[in-house]
């Protein structure tokens, strides 16, 4: 959310930043909330001098009965009653209009950074960089619920029956191997610096709101009837929400963060071929990165955490390459976005397992984080990134270590975490 000050004061580049968004339609937003804040501030004023007029009344009320002019005092005591009467009217006036203001603010994007490439949609995403290198086998890829099957790994009609569709029974060396990237994704962060945490798995609507934007909220997050909770769909909702409404000190920055929690999305819509199976899938788990820290270090930051990533999956041996998200393909929190993608040697292209992004201050704006100390005080920025995300990480992990017999090679870094198994073999 902006600041509402740095909106009235510079409407033609919050204008443009919603066109390099490409949502016109929120256009006429930027003069309506100018238009409200100024009647919220005239309001305010009124309010305000009222008040110190009340005091100016009572002490002239006080020397009229000292000098026993009580007509005189009685004049003035109706003139406190209606002043009472009009100042109870802007009071809830200012609080109306105020709630409208804010209701617009969170709607309107976050400033976008200079370096964001403009682009309508996620075909216009651009390509940085490429790490390790893609291998398409001379053996054919099978497609990755099969190969999980010759594990007897997964379970995808029984789970069909129990939940529905979008759910997953994993099991045997599948199963393991799922934990085991967790696990291996847990300590490589660990090792890195960050601090280990497991979250609440449910949040308020407060906290909701302050994390992403209605749109995101509404096709992303499951509500508990009856409940003011929601099912987070990843645990960066709930890592940033614990901040919430704090004052943290300067020195105490940054605040590295990685934390494991089940995730749960609605996925509506239909999706492709490539996208079944348990690529796209209402319940997964997955290690994240979250990041506090002061304004001037957050792009640091951010460069560090998506680059966590990439050296994550280059030592499974699995290709991946960086694509930087073009201007409307941004939510409209983030500063600044990059997709962490893996190569799969099935498909012959790469596809996306996690996502790093710079939020600025857009959620500690909304939470009310704020950081003091010798630079003074304002608002803290936040930035996440996925570390894995499995079962789609899975899919990745699968295709690159898959030999011709069937098989499936560990890596040396995952082999502590599967029994110090080099290779697994198929049952059937």
């Amino acid at each position: 959310m902006l600041d509402i000050r740095f909106v009235r004061e510079n409407p033609d580049i919050v204008k443009q930043n919603i066109k390099n968004k490409f949502q016109d339609d929120k256009l006429e937003l930027v003069d309506q909330v100018i238009e409200l804040d100024k009647k919220r501030r005239e309001t305010q004023q009124e309010a305000d001098n009222l008040r110190a007029n009340r005091k100016t009344l009572s002490k002239q009320i006080g020397s009229l009965m000292a000098q026993k002019k009580k007509e005189e005092a009685e004049d003035v005591k109706k003139l406190v009653a209606e002043n009472a009467g009009r100042l109870t009217e802007l009071e809830k006036l200012e609080n109306e209009i105020a709630e409208q203001v804010n209701e617009i603010m969170m709607v309107i994007p976050n400033i976008i950074d200079q370096s964001v490439p403009i682009g309508k949609d996620d075909s216009e995403n651009v390509e940085v960089q490429r790490y390790g290198e893609p291998v398409v086998p001379e053996f054919e890829v099978p497609y990755h619920t099969d190969i999980m099957k010759r594990f007897n790994g997964v379970d995808l009609e029984s789970a069909a029956k129990v939940s529905g569709n979008g759910f997953y029974y994993l099991m045997g060396e599948i199963a393991r191997l799922h934990s085991a990237v967790i696990s291996y994704a847990r300590d490589f962060m660990i090792d890195r610096g960050f601090t280990y945490c497991i979250p609440p798995y449910m949040i308020r609507s407060d906290v909701v709101k302050g994390v992403m934007s209605f749109a995101e909220m509404e096709a992303m997050m499951y509500k508990i009837e009856g409940e003011d909770l929601y099912l987070i769909g990843t645990s960066e909702h709930s890592m940033i929400g614990k901040y919430i409404d704090t004052i943290v000190q300067e020195d105490s920055l940054p605040h590295a963060l990685t934390s494991y929690s089940p995730c749960f999305r609605k996925e509506k819509g239909a999706h492709g071929l490539e996208e079944r199976g348990v690529y796209r899938i209402h319940q997964f788990e997955k290690q994240e990165m979250v990041v506090v820290c002061m304004p001037e270090e957050s792009m640091t930051w951010y460069d560090k955490l998506w680059q966590h990533t990439v050296d994550l999956f280059e030592s499974m041996d699995i290709p991946v390459r960086t694509l930087e998200c073009c201007s409307g393909d941004l939510a409209d929190l983030k500063v600044k976005s990059v997709d962490i993608e893996a190569w799969s040697p099935r498909q012959k292209k790469y596809f996306e397992v996690g996502s790093c992004s710079n939020l600025g201050d857009a959620q500690a704006r909304r939470l009310k984080i704020r950081y003091v100390g010798e630079s003074g005080k304002g608002f803290a920025h936040t930035l996440n990134n996925t570390v894995v995300a499995p079962p789609r990480m899975l899919i990745a992990f699968l295709e690159n270590n898959l030999n011709a017999d069937g098989s499936v090679n560990i890596p040396v870094a995952l082999q502590p975490y599967m029994g110090n198994k080099s290779v697994i073999e198929p049952v059937k």
